[in-house]
This record gives C-alpha cells, structure tokens and sequence, in this order.
C-alpha cells in the first residue's frame, strides 16, 4: 500500500503525504502531515518550544485528546502566519486535527478516519470546521464598526 509520488522540483520519490490547512480570523496555518516517526514541529522548531504553556496546550489538544500512539508514526510540519498569537494557535490546531484526520482516510482506513473524526467533534466543533466570523471594519460616526459617538443636544 505504499504510494508514492513525484515530487515537484526533483526527480526523487516522496513518501506518503497529505497537506491540510487551518484557519482563525485571519490566521493561517499549513500542515504537511507524512510517513514518520512521530515529529511535531511548528514553523521549523518544535511545538514544545512554544513560550505560552496555555497556548502550547491548545496547540497539542488533538495530539492529547487522541492519543500519542495516533501520531506515533506520522511527522507533522505547521507553518503559520497571520493574526496574533492565540489565533495562530487555534489555526495551528485546526491544521494538525485536519491532517490526521485526511491521512488517515487516505493512507489508513475510512473507519479509522469516522472514529478520529467524532472524537474531535465531540470535544470541540471547532477542531475540523473553521470558524467564520470575521472582525467589522469601522464605521464613520463612532469609535468602531457599531458604537457611536454621543450625542449632546447643546
């Protein structure tokens, strides 16, 4: 079941591989998920490194509410850009949850995938379905996109 494809600058072969992307206002995240031995790295260190240990955690929700053994045997790339730090961290969350889940489909099985699938659902919607609210840009007349400015009758 080994497949493989062409890569598209070298004549080398790659092994398999999926890539998925994530999204909150406007951060993005891209997650190359492929064959190996169970890395995780977040634009090119490792996710461990990350100061914030509340975002850290966010970060790593799907590894720990799957379980180490699902990624034991897959290497996990994220880039991601855009928005502040929190946002790239639900991003980058929605990006590791989505490349599991998309190579399991395609590499493992369509069960395997219906079960990994639930269980992020179940714990949080937003892990596989991005969230669609965007900020309102401000208005003439207020201070933001719905607040005005008072009014005084003087």
């Amino acid at each position: 079941q080994d497949i493989l494809a062409r890569t598209r600058h070298t004549g080398k072969m790659s092994s398999q591989s999926v890539q998925t992307f994530g999204r909150k206002k406007t951060a993005v995240a891209v997650a190359h998920v492929k064959q190996g031995k169970g890395l995780l790295r977040l634009n090119g260190s490792p996710i461990e490194l990350e100061k914030t240990e509340l975002l850290r955690t966010k970060a790593l929700e799907p590894v720990l509410l799957l379980g180490k053994e699902k990624f034991a045997n897959v290497d996990i790339r994220v880039r991601v850009k855009g928005g502040g730090h929190v946002s790239q961290m639900y991003a980058v969350r929605q990006a590791i949850a989505k490349g599991l889940v998309a190579y399991t489909q395609k590499y493992v099985d369509e069960a395997t995938k219906k079960e990994l699938k639930d269980a992020l659902l179940q714990f949080d919607r937003t892990m596989l379905v991005a969230d669609p609210r965007r900020m309102e840009p401000k208005k003439a007349g207020g201070r933001g996109a719905r607040a005005r400015f008072q009014k005084s009758y003087r």
